[in-house]
C-alpha cells in the first residue's frame, strides 16, 4: 500500500480517509518503508494537511530519507539532538547539484596545462555549507561506476584530496599550539600520515585501537613472568610511571618479545627509502618501517605500560633513550639508548656511534620535544620526494612534505624558497608563489636575487594564463600525419621493454630536443626520429614518449592504472578508451580509427590486428 501510495501518488478519497485516520505513529512506520524516495514523500505530503503533518521536517520520515540516501553523514549528527531533516535533506541535495556543475566545468579549464585546482575549490569552501557535504558528494563520485565518468572522478579526487589536506593542516596547526607535554607523538605521526594520504582511512581512533591490541599482548606477556606487576592494572587511557627500574626493565623485555619476536616487527633494510615505511598506518600493517617510524611505535607503547622513553635526533639514526637514574640526568651515560630499527637492541652512549661510523658531540643525545621528532620524519619524506624521478608521484611527496614542514616551522628560508621553485617548475598556483616569495624577502633580504629571478618569471606565467594560447588541433586527414597508424585511446604493448600503455597523444615526427634523442639514442631505431611518436600513460604510473616502430596494439587490451587517466578520458569501454570532450577536440578524427581498428579486430581470427587507414 504504501509502495502504491508513493509511486502513483493518486489516492481516492475514502482510501485517503482510512489512512489518515490511523495513529501518527504507524503512518511514520509506513512512510518509512524502504521502497520510498525522497520523490515519494514530497508527492505524500502534499495529499493532506493530516499526512503533511505527518511528513514534517523534524520527524522520522525526513529523518529516514536522509539517512537512506547519505548513509556516510549519519556519523555527524548527535542522536540526541533534534534536527530539521527536510532542510538537512535539502541543503546536501543543493551542494551535491553545484559541486558536479562545478566538477564538470573544470576540465574545459585546466585541461591543457599542469596545474592545481584552488581555484575552483575556493567555490567549494564558499558555499555556504558543512565540509562534511562536499566530501560526501565527491565520495559518491568516486564510488561510481568503475570504468566510466572517468574524468568527473579524476577532478572530484583532486578536490576532495585538497579539501582533507586543509583539514588536517587545520587539525595540525591546533595540535601544535597545546603544551609540549599534551603533544602526543603518536597523534603527531598519525596527522603526518593523514596529510600524506588524505583518500585513505586513517584515523588516530584506529591507530590507538591498534596499538591497544599491541599492548594487551604485552600484558599477557608480561603476566606470566610476573603476575603482579603493577603495569597489569593499569586501565585503556592511564597515564603513570613506573618508580621501581627492575618494573620498567621487565616491560621493555616483554615488549621485545612480543613486537620482535611474536609479531615479527624489523626495520626495512632491504626498501629503506620507500615512503611508506614513514606512514604508521602502513607500520602497523607491513610490520616493518624506518628508525624513527618504529620508534614512536615502540615509545607510545611503553609509555602506555609505565616506561618513559624520549626520543633522541641521533643523526642518521633515530633512537630512544632510558634513564637509569632515579632523578631526571643531563649525563648521557646515565641513559641506556634504545633501537628500535634494531629489534629493541640496548646500547651504551658510546655504542650509539658505530651505528653511523662516527663520533658525535653530547648535543646529539639529547631529548627532542614532539614537534621536533615530527620535522625529523617529514624531513625524510622530504628527502624521498628530492630523490624521486621527476615523476607525478614524487612531486606530489615533495609538495605534501613542505607543506607539513613549513606549517610546523614556518619560517624556513630553505624550504620556502624549495616550495617557490616547485610550484613555478610545475607550473601551478603563481598566486601563492609570489605570497611566498615576498614571505622569503621578509625573513631574508639576501635572497633578493633568487626571489627577483622567480618573481619575473611567475608574473610573465600570470600574463601568459590571461592570454591562453589555444591548443593544436590534429587531423588523421591531413596528409602529414599519413604515417600515423594509431589512435588515442588505445591500449597498447611496448615490443622492447614490455610495458603496457594507453596513447593520450602523438606527433607525426619526433618532437623532442636533440639531447632528449641523442640520450634515448632513437638513431638506433630504424626510422630514427622521422617517425610518429606516442604519449603514452604507462601502467607503472609514469608517462612516456614512444616510437611507432616500437608499440603494437595489445592483444588483450586492459585497464591502465594511471592517476593520469581520467585527465584525458572519460570511459574504458573493454577494447580502449573513450576520449574526454577535451581529447576529442585536440584529435576529432581519432574517434573514426578507434571504430576501424575494432572492426579490424573483430575480423581477425589469430586475436591480433593490423591497424587500416582509410
Amino acid at each position: 500500500t504504501a509502495a502504491g501510495l508513493g509511486t502513483n501518488a493518486v489516492i481516492s478519497e475514502n482510501f485517503a480517509k482510512q489512512l489518515t485516520d490511523l495513529p501518527a505513529e504507524l503512518l511514520e512506520h509506513i512512510l518509512c518503508f524502504h521502497v520510498l524516495n525522497h520523490i515519494d514523500i514530497c508527492n505524500v505530503s502534499c495529499t493532506c494537511k493530516r499526512l503533511h503533518d505527518v511528513c514534517h521536517g523534524r520527524g522520522k520520515v525526513w529523518a529516514h530519507q536522509h539517512k537512506l540516501r547519505w548513509p556516510r553523514l549519519q556519523r555527524f549528527y548527535q542522536q540526541n539532538e533534534s534536527y530539521d531533516w527536510l532542510k538537512e535533506f535539502k541543503t546536501r541535495h543543493m551542494v551535491g547539484q553545484q559541486i558536479r556543475r562545478t566538477v564538470e566545468s573544470i576540465s574545459k579549464r585546466f585541461f591543457t596545462e599542469q596545474f592545481t585546482i584552488f581555484s575552483k575549490i575556493v567555490i567549494f569552501l564558499s558555499l555556504g555549507a558543512p565540509e562534511h557535504f562536499c566530501a560526501d558528494e565527491l565520495l559518491e563520485i568516486l564510488n561510481s561506476d568503475k570504468r566510466k565518468c572517468l574524468t568527473l572522478k579524476y577532478y572530484a579526487k583532486k578536490i576532495l584530496y585538497f579539501l582533507r589536506q586543509q583539514n588536517i593542516l587545520r587539525n595540525l596547526k591546533v595540535f601544535l599550539e597545546r603544551p609540549p607535554e599534551l603533544q602526543s607523538a603518536l597523534e603527531g605521526a598519525v596527522l603526518v600520515d593523514q596529510y600524506c594520504n588524505p583518500l585513505a582511512d586513517v584515523t588516530l581512533e584506529s591507530i590507538s585501537a591498534q596499538i591497544e591490541e599491541i599492548t594487551d599482548k604485552v600484558k599477557k606477556n608480561l603476566r606470566v613472568k610476573n603476575a603482579t606487576h603493577p603495569s597489569l592494572r593499569a586501565s585503556q587511557g592511564d597515564c603513570f610511571v613506573l618508580e621501581n627500574l627492575e618494573f620498567q626493565k621487565q616491560v621493555i623485555c616483554a615488549l621485545n618479545a612480543v613486537l620482535y619476536d611474536q609479531l615479527q616487527y624489523k626495520g626495512n633494510e632491504r626498501d629503506y627509502y620507500n615512503p611508506l615505511n614513514s606512514y604508521i598506518h602502513q607500520v602497523l600493517l607491513r610490520r616493518t618501517g624506518i628508525p624513527i617510524s618504529l620508534s614512536v611505535l615502540y615509545m607510545t607503547l611503553a609509555r602506555k605500560l609505565g616506561v618513559p622513553l624520549e626520543p633522541v635526533n641521533f643523526p642518521n639514526h633515530f633512537l630512544l633513550r632510558w634513564c637509569q637514574n632515579q632523578r631526571r640526568s643531563d649525563d648521557i651515560y646515565d641513559y641506556v639508548y634504545i633501537d628500535a630499527f634494531g629489534k629493541g637492541k640496548q646500547l651504551a652512549a658510546k655504542e650509539c656511534e658505530n651505528l653511523i661510523r662516527h663520533q658525535v658531540g653530547a648535543d646529539y643525545y639529547s631529548a627532542i620535544s614532539t614537534s621536533e621528532l615530527l620535522l625529523r620524519m617529514v624531513g625524510n619524506l622530504l628527502n624521498i620526494g628530492k630523490r624521486g624521478e621527476g615523476n607525478e608521484k614524487s612531486y606530489q611527496l615533495l609538495r605534501d612534505s613542505l607543506d607539513l614542514y613549513l606549517t610546523i616551522n614556518p619560517d624556513n628560508v630553505q624550504y620556502l624558497l624549495l616550495q617557490a621553485r616547485l610550484y613555478f617548475h610545475l607550473g601551478i598556483w603563481p598566486e601563492k608563489v609570489l605570497d611566498i616569495l615576498q614571505h622569503i624577502q621578509a625573513l631574508d633580504p639576501s635572497q633578493h636575487g633568487a626571489v627577483g629571478y622567480l618573481v619575473q618569471h611567475t608574473l610573465e606565467h600570470i600574463q601568459h594564463k590571461r592570454h591562453p594560447v589555444e591548443p593544436e588541433v590534429k587531423k588523421r586527414s591531413v596528409p602529414e600525419h599519413r604515417d600515423v597508424l594509431y589512435s588515442v585511446g588505445l591500449i597498447m604493448k611496448h615490443k622492447r621493454s614490455g610495458y603496457n600503455c594507453v596513447i593520450y597523444g602523438w606527433d607525426p615526427k619526433c618532437t623532442m630536443s636533440q639531447e632528449w634523442i641523442n640520450t634515448m639514442r632513437v638513431h638506433q631505431l630504424s626510422k630514427g626520429a622521422d617517425q610518429p611518436f606516442y604519449n603514452v600513460l604507462v601502467q607503472d604510473g609514469t608517462c612516456r614518449y614512444a616510437a611507432q616502430e616500437n608499440l603494437e596494439p595489445h592483444s588483450a587490451p586492459l585497464e591502465i592504472a594511471h592517476t593520469e587517466v581520467g585527465r584525458y578520458f572519460s570511459e574504458f569501454s573493454d577494447t580502449h578508451y573513450i576520449a574526454n570532450e577535451e581529447l576529442q577536440a585536440r584529435y576529432p578524427e581519432d574517434i573514426a580509427i578507434d571504430v576501424m581498428l575494432n572492426f579490424s579486430k573483430s575480423d581477425d581470427e589469430t586475436n591480433s590486428f593490423t591497424p587500416r587507414m582509410a
